[in-house]
This record gives C-alpha cells, structure tokens and sequence, in this order.
C-alpha cells in the first residue's frame, strides 16, 4: 500500500480564499473551507465609480488561517500529520507595494489605512491612462516589450498600477522600495523569506502581466521604463530577473508558521501562480484543449506545444509565456474583464426598488432572500423564450474588454429594445452577450492557426447555471465538459503541491492521480447554432459601431 500522503492547495479568489486538503495519491477531496474577506465584504477601500479596487493585506492572511485551520480540524491527526506541501494561486495582476523586508505597506501602521498601500486588484482599472502610455511608447521603441503579451498592454496589469499609484500618492512612492505579486508573496510569507530581492518569482503572473521574456532578459530595460517615468529610475534592480515555474519549490514553511497553521516542520512550499493557470492543471488541461474558468470574468487558458510554437506571435491575447501553466509547453491566456459581474451588475439595478421601497416594511433578510431570488427566476423566465434573429444582443465590455485586443476603456451596449423587451429579455441577452465574448476569443485564436480541440469549463457558473452553459455551447458550437470537482483551481494547487514536495514526479503524473474528471457534458443544439451565428454577426457589428463611436465634443470642438 501507499504510504498515505497529503497536500493543499490554497486558492484566492476575488471574493474569498479557499482551502482544499487532498490525498495526493488518490486525488479524493478531505477536506475544504472557504472564508469571505473581511474588509472586502463590506465594501471597504473600493470605489466603483472609479474603478478602484483594494485588498489588505490582513484579510489574505486571516483566510489563510482561518480555511487551513478548517481543514485540519476536519480531519483525524494522522492526516495532519502526512501533511508534505501546499501550492498557492491567487487572482493576478494584483500587485503590493514592499518596503526593503517585503512587508506590504498596508501592514505599516502609517499606511494601514491607504488604499494604495494595499494590493490592487485584477480588476482595478484606475491606471488606463498609464496602459494607454506605456502602449504607446512600446510601439515606438526599438524593441516592442508588449509583444509577448499580445501587442497590447492592459491597465489590468502590473506596470500600469505601479506607476498609477506611484504618480497619486508621493508617500507611497518615497517608501516602497519594490512590488510584489499576490501569488508570489504568498510563499514568501509561509517560508519566512519575504526579501523582495530573493524570494522566488511565478513565471506565470511575470510573464503574463509584466512583460518578462527571456528574449529581453528579464523584465523591460531600465531605459524604457525610465522613458516612461522618471519616477521608475532604478526599479529594475529592485525587482527581479529571474522566474520560477510552478513545479519548483519557494522553500520549507517556517517554524513560525508551521507553528500558527499547526503543520508539520517539513511542508514544502511551492511557488505561485494565477488562478486559472492552476485551474487549468486542476482541470486536466492538454494541448489545444481550451479551459475556461468562469466566474465573475473569465479567463481562458490554453497549452500549445513549445516546439512549432514558440516565438509565434498571438495578437491581442494575455500574453504567452512558457511554463506558465505546464512546464515545457506555451502557455496562452485571454479571458473576458466581466462575466458574472455582468449578471449582478442587472441583479443589482432590478433590486433597487426591492431595497428603497420595503424599509421598515420587510425585514433584512427577507430583503436579502428577495434579491438573491432575482437571477433564479430571470434564468427560468430566459430559458422559455425563443432564439430568434432579431432578439436583442448586447455587448459583454460592461467592465471594458480585456480580449481580444484590450481596451479598458470600451463601454457595453445594446440595440433592439422596444416596449415590449422585458427583464428576461435583457438578461437573455447578457447571458448571450458573455457567450458572443466567448466567441470573439476562439474566433481570434484560429484566426491566428491555434485550433481548439475541446472545451473545459471549471468555476461557479459552469456549476450551477445550466442556462448559461447551453448558451455558451450553442454559440461556440461545442461541446463542453464540466470538471467534477467544486474547487478546480485549488484542486490544481493541491497537484503543484504534491509534484513539490516530491510525491509525483511531474504535474503530468499529478494530473493523472488527482483529477476529478467530469460530471456535466453540454452539446450544441443544431438549430440555436444557426441562429446564434447570425446574432453574433450583430454582435461584431456594434461592437464595431460603439469601438469608433465619436462623442459630440470631438466633432463640433
């Protein structure tokens, strides 16, 4: 028999961080926890009206301790005890300002209250000045630095928010000495070795979101980055030039830590990565299998043989980095800035009068159980109604598009209302609005000769909403299969965690034992597939109309 062994992944959400304890030679699920962030789910350090976004520091490690802790008690000692790695995956671009020992600054009493101390999350958009820049002086320069990120840089990502923050905020710039990544602070933090300087950086979120690339010798030269703001002079040499893929060891967990979480002395720490480059190995992932995670974006993930393929150049995708998902294969990222948070974004405007007009007549929760009624009861409404060429269609930029082709600044639309267009009319067509996004993004990778072979979908809506799974399968026209597992991205840290520590050889053989494999397969209804294709066909042509749409100002002056 095997002797038992045990592994986590630990996986950070926008929203909450889960923990999964896994036996790693059977793959079956021990154990899970998941616990909202504190200062998130009140709402504290956003404002949407800006697009701003802000984590502390705090509330990752509280769920830290608190999901593993969870687990742990969940089970008998003797698994507590063969506990031997945890892998870490966190939403990126998400990036923190360090002072000299990588502490973030948030955790400094004289910033703990400044948001730009904090960690910016993926979806902050507040830097789409600084994106729009740094595209512009990457175009110019001798050596496009964008190009393995898809020639279009996005204010989503790390240099755009850096220097967003380094120009607003002067304190903030005199004391961060360097900037780190969620995933990659993560096992810094478990292994005590938090120096900006040495802690090992995720291949992935560097390659995705920074412009790393062994061709540039790391990171964009100091040169351009100086160009693009003096305040960026000699960053460089505070970052890092070096990067780690996931199937390497960050280090040991410190006693420290090993003593708060009540681990054993020996667990290996593996380096991190994003979310969906580890739920893409969760979710078994081959070549030319595009797997989506879908949530509240989307991100889609795709591994392509590095020979034949390396050095190609994919237009407007999320970068393509090697070994950011496999080790020795290209991996490919595009993905949409809003899926789900299109979905509650209308669950939120139809909720305005249940919440103005029921005070002091309902109770709370009675006013929490009505709104949460809302999407259940517009999916049953949405389902009945025909698929018809003149349906309404609606635009997916709700939160500006981030592929193909970035532009944080575009904005949704809609055509085809008239009076009898009803609120199940128009969630009809944001779900198919998500979906036609869906397809912008296939449509773009064979269109530059990457075929897509199969579909997987992993994440909350491919689990609860069969609505939407139809609609994506008759407007891709495939089929798609569904992962079993409720937790696919900490699934595919609990593999990382087990190849680290040195129970499975690779992640191809951890893929093997722990995969759940899957439990919902969608097929395309022929006749839908038909009509969808003439409503994508409007879809594109006001895409086209709200992408040069002109405002008045820039006509009459």
């Amino acid at each position: 028999m095997l002797k038992p062994q045990y592994v986590i992944g630990l996986d950070y959400g926008t929203d909450s961080a889960r923990a999964l304890l896994v036996d790693a030679n059977t793959g079956k699920e021990m154990a899970t926890a998941v616990h909202l962030y504190s200062n998130w789910k009140e709402g504290k350090y956003c404002d949407t009206k800006v697009s701003q976004f802000r984590q502390h520091p705090k509330d990752f490690i509280e769920a830290m301790e608190v999901t593993i802790k969870v687990v742990l008690a969940m089970v008998d000692p003797e698994v507590r005890e063969n506990i031997k790695g945890i892998s870490i995956d966190t939403t990126g671009s998400t990036p923190v300002a360090v002072d000299k020992n990588g502490t973030p600054l948030a955790l400094l009493p004289q910033f703990e209250e400044n948001p730009n101390a904090m960690f910016v999350l993926w979806k902050d958009h507040t830097a789409i000045a600084e994106a729009n820049e740094i595209n512009a002086l990457a175009k110019r320069w001798e050596t496009d630095f964008t190009k393995y990120s898809g020639g279009i840089y996005s204010s989503e990502w790390f240099w755009s928010k850096i220097l967003h923050i380094l120009r607003t905020d002067e304190q903030i710039a005199q004391h961060a000495y360097s900037w780190v990544e969620h995933c990659d602070w993560m096992p810094a933090l478990l292994t005590g070795n938090t120096d900006p300087l040495k802690l090992k950086r995720s291949r992935c979120a560097a390659g995705h979101k920074a412009m790393w690339h062994e061709d540039f010798d790391g990171l964009p030269s100091q040169e351009f980055l100086t160009a693009l703001d003096s305040r960026l002079n000699g960053i460089r040499s505070r970052l890092f030039s070096e990067t780690y893929t996931s199937d390497v060891s960050a280090g040991v967990i410190s006693a420290e830590w090993a003593d708060r979480l009540g681990l054993p002395a020996d667990v290996v720490i593996g380096v991190g990565a994003l979310d969906a480059h580890f739920g893409a190995v969760g979710a078994a992932i081959q070549p030319f299998a595009l797997v989506k995670v879908m949530g509240t974006s989307t991100c889609d993930m795709l591994t392509v043989p590095a020979e034949g393929f390396d050095g190609s150049l994919i237009k407007g995708i999320c970068g393509q980095v090697n070994g950011s998902i496999v080790s020795g294969m290209i991996g490919m990222e595009a993905g949409q800035s809003a899926f789900g948070d299109y979905y509650y974004w209308f669950q939120q405007i139809l909720s305005f009068p249940v919440k103005e007009l029921t005070k002091g007549v309902l109770s709370a929760a009675d006013i929490d159980r009505i709104i949460e009624g809302i999407l259940p009861a517009l999916t049953l409404k949405a389902r009945e109604l025909p698929v018809t060429e003149n349906d309404v269609v609606a635009l997916d930029w709700i939160n500006g598009r981030r592929t193909p082709d970035a532009n944080q600044q575009l904005k949704a639309g809609i055509m085809g209302l008239g009076l009898g267009t009803d609120a199940a009319a128009l969630f009809k067509a944001f779900v198919e609005a998500t979906a036609f996004g869906s397809k912008a993004i296939v449509k773009r990778f064979e269109a530059e000769h990457i075929p897509i072979n199969e579909v997987i979908a992993i994440g909350g809506i491919a689990k609860k909403s069969s609505y939407i799974m139809q609609t994506l399968a008759d407007v891709l026209n495939v089929k798609i299969a569904v992962a079993t597992s409720e937790q696919v991205c900490a699934l595919g840290a609990a593999m990382f965690a087990a190849t680290v520590s040195g129970i499975h050889a690779d992640i191809g053989t951890a893929q093997k034992m722990m995969n759940s494999g899957f439990d919902k397969t969608y097929y395309p209804d022929k006749d839908r597939v038909l009509v969808y294709e003439k409503l994508y066909d409007k879809y594109e042509k006001l895409g086209n109309l709200i992408e040069n749409f002109v405002l008045p100002e820039e006509v009459f002056g």
